[in-house]
Order: C-alpha cells, then sequence, then structure tokens
C-alpha cells in the first residue's frame, strides 16, 4: 500500500515539475507560481507523514539540475519551506482557504528571499521587485491547487 500513495504524491510532483520547467512566453514568465513548491506544501499539509523534508531536498535538486541554478539552492529553499509547513500543518489545516492563501504567501515569500539571499552570495545576483511576483501568482493559484489535489487526494484514497 506504501508504494500506491508513494507513486500517487510523485505523479502530481511530476506534473508540478513539467509545469515549472515549461516554456513560456518572456513577458509570463516573471509571473510563473512555483508549481512544485505550491505542490509539496499542499501534500506536507495534507498527508504529513507521507512527505517529509528528505522528499522536499530530492525534488529540490532535481529542479536544481534541470533549470541549471546552483545546485543545493533550491533543495535548501524547499527544505526550509517544508519544515515549516509540515511543523505547523495542524493549525494551518484550520484555516480557511484565504487565510491559507495568505501563508502560503508569506512561505512563497520566504522561499524567494531565501533563494535571492543565496544566489545573491553565490552568483551575486541583485535584488529586483519582479523577482516577487510569483507570491502574488501563487497566492492567487493555491485555492485551485488545494481544491484539485484535495479532490485527487479523496478519489484516490490517498492517507
Amino acid at each position: 500500500m506504501n508504494s500506491r500513495y508513494f507513486l500517487l504524491i510523485a505523479v502530481t510532483i511530476f506534473f508540478a515539475l513539467v509545469m515549472a520547467l515549461m516554456p513560456l512566453p518572456f513577458s509570463f514568465e516573471p509571473f510563473r507560481p512555483d508549481w512544485v513548491l505550491l505542490v509539496l506544501m499542499y501534500w506536507s499539509l495534507a498527508v504529513p507523514h507521507r512527505l517529509n523534508i528528505a522528499t522536499a531536498w530530492v525534488v529540490g535538486l532535481i529542479i536544481d539540475l534541470a533549470s541549471g541554478s546552483p545546485l543545493g539552492v533550491n533543495s535548501l529553499t524547499y527544505s526550509v519551506c517544508i519544515f515549516v509547513t509540515a511543523s505547523n500543518f495542524q493549525k494551518i489545516r484550520n484555516f480557511s482557504l484565504w487565510q491559507q492563501s495568505i501563508l502560503i504567501a508569506l512561505f512563497l515569500t520566504l522561499y524567494h528571499l531565501m533563494q535571492f539571499w543565496l544566489n545573491h552570495f553565490l552568483m551575486g545576483v541583485y535584488f529586483n521587485p519582479q523577482y516577487l511576483w510569483p507570491v502574488v501568482t501563487g497566492m492567487f493559484c493555491w485555492p485551485w491547487i488545494f481544491l484539485l489535489l484535495r479532490k485527487y487526494r479523496r478519489h484516490f484514497r490517498i492517507r
């Protein structure tokens, strides 16, 4: 049974990876939501015993390798965000969907600021306010992702 749950969760993470790596028109690229992190946060809230920090670390390494970013940047930032969400999953579950969206926006802000900080020290990147647009789009995508993945989880009885 455990491998079935793992496979079902891995399918959603795979689709999030595809969405994250899929090319977009240049003008829409700054607004791309962090699909992988949103899916990881959903699973860490819904079934925290199935998705842990190690999973976030491995998925972050895959994103690092696929996107060409410095190795370990996404791994570290994903792991920190999943740690925060998984350690507070009981509190976050009790919030309404819009309150969760605001919290998710805060977590996405943490992710982007940590990613900027690491990239600044590793590659000398400078801050651009456009860097935080995915926080806004991720906040507005959260209710849809939440409802879609909850329907998926209930349909396949992932516990």
